[in-house]
């Protein structure tokens, strides 16, 4: 009696022992560790590549590099390192998936298929505040960069970040989560917004301002393809319309730009600019030509940061068009190849890039698609 008493009783610790394993396995949770280090000061550096990483870096506050993985937010520095570090914070959830990072200042705030947002202070990894939402998409491709550089539905606009998704836009304070706006919005533009240089959500056939969630009138018909974008397309300094005419929106009120209804041509820093075959030209704020074939990457602290068909990086003065400085995209130890741009994001200081193979489709699952095991590359400009 007493021996099946004993292995019943066996039986039970061994049953409630495996379902607190399923719990902990299957359950939803979560896993922070914080930072234990002192914050890195911002790098100054000479032109040049610095290093290169596996998972695409979302630059923050020109000190740290915040990574998405499919169900992890984690961060390093300085941003100048070679290769990825030992994270200095991370924040895990499960069985939720990251749909996308913004940052706003310090504060790091990411989004999940659960509609949950998350904001974390980037010096620690702390928490900072977290507030509910609309259901975001799932996590894509390897290396995040759709997450950190171009999430669907996820922008800032000043102190503000700005949720999208089916009919309803949110606007919450990026300091403490508070819900500052909601707007209705068309069916299915949510994943086609931006936000404009000049304070304007755009989305579909319409645009609402930023800071008071209302609709604007007047706006350019039809729905806009935007050119110039900062990360999370936003702060975008132009938009061609659906008639392809060109439109400056780096203030309140769109101003036509005829020069921007070229394809090809982009706006950013107040200037509209033009590649062809054999020259860069700017218009607007400053007039020049510098000759070569080259895209453009974007403007930033009065540099015009460009990529050249021959795979250099080269900054030029926002204002003149004198080259400051030109060198391959390539780290010293790694063969020298075609690849192509995918994303990227432009800081006062860095370029941070994904490089794909030639013949990469649009699918970041195929094999083949990336141009190394680790295609971001990192250099300063």
């Amino acid at each position: 009696m007493t021996r099946n008493l004993l292995r019943a009783l066996a039986a039970v610790v061994v049953l409630a022992t495996a379902a607190l394993i399923g719990w902990r396995v299957l359950g939803p949770a979560e896993v922070i560790e914080v930072a234990t280090e002192p914050y890195p000061v911002a790098v100054v550096r000479a032109p040049g590549v610095a290093g290169k990483t596996t998972q695409a870096p979302l630059i923050v506050d020109g000190r740290i590099r915040v990574y998405a993985g499919k169900r992890l937010v984690k961060a390093d520095g300085p941003v100048d390192f070679r290769t990825m570090h030992t994270p200095r914070w991370s924040f895990r959830r499960w069985p939720a998936q990251v749909s996308g990072v913004v940052a706003v200042g310090t504060t790091v705030v990411s989004r999940w298929t659960d509609g949950e947002l998350v904001a974390l202070d980037g010096r620690t990894g702390t928490v900072a505040w977290r507030a509910g939402g609309p259901a975001g998409p799932g996590f894509a491709g390897r290396t995040g960069a759709a997450a950190v550089w171009a999430p669907p539905g996820l922008h800032v606009a000043g102190t503000s970040v700005l949720v999208a998704a089916g009919q309803r836009l949110l606007a919450r304070s990026a300091a403490d989560g508070s819900l500052r706006w909601t707007a209705d919005l068309p069916p299915g533009c949510a994943d086609n917004s931006f936000v404009t240089a000049g304070g304007r959500f755009v989305c579909g056939t319409g645009a609402w301002d930023v800071l008071s969630g209302a609709v604007v009138r007047g706006w350019p018909s039809g729905p806009s393809t935007p050119v110039g974008c900062d990360v999370a397309r936003s702060a975008c300094g132009g938009l061609r319309d659906a008639s392809g005419q060109g439109w400056l929106t780096g203030d309140r009120r769109p101003h036509r730009a005829t020069a921007l209804d070229q394809p090809g041509t982009t706006a950013a820093g107040g200037l509209v600019l033009a590649t062809s075959g054999d020259a860069v030209t700017a218009s607007g704020a400053a007039s020049w030509s510098w000759p070569g074939n080259a895209q453009v990457l974007g403007v930033r602290a009065n540099k015009v940061v460009l990529l050249t068909a021959t795979l250099e990086l080269v900054t030029l003065d926002a204002q003149t068009g004198r080259q400051l400085a030109r060198f391959a995209a390539y780290t010293d130890n790694e063969r020298v190849e075609p690849w192509k741009p995918h994303l990227w994001q432009v800081t006062d200081a860095f370029v941070a890039l994904e490089r794909l193979r030639p013949g990469a489709g649009a699918d970041p699952d195929e094999h083949d698609h990336y141009y190394t095991i680790d295609p971001e590359i990192l250099a300063a400009i």
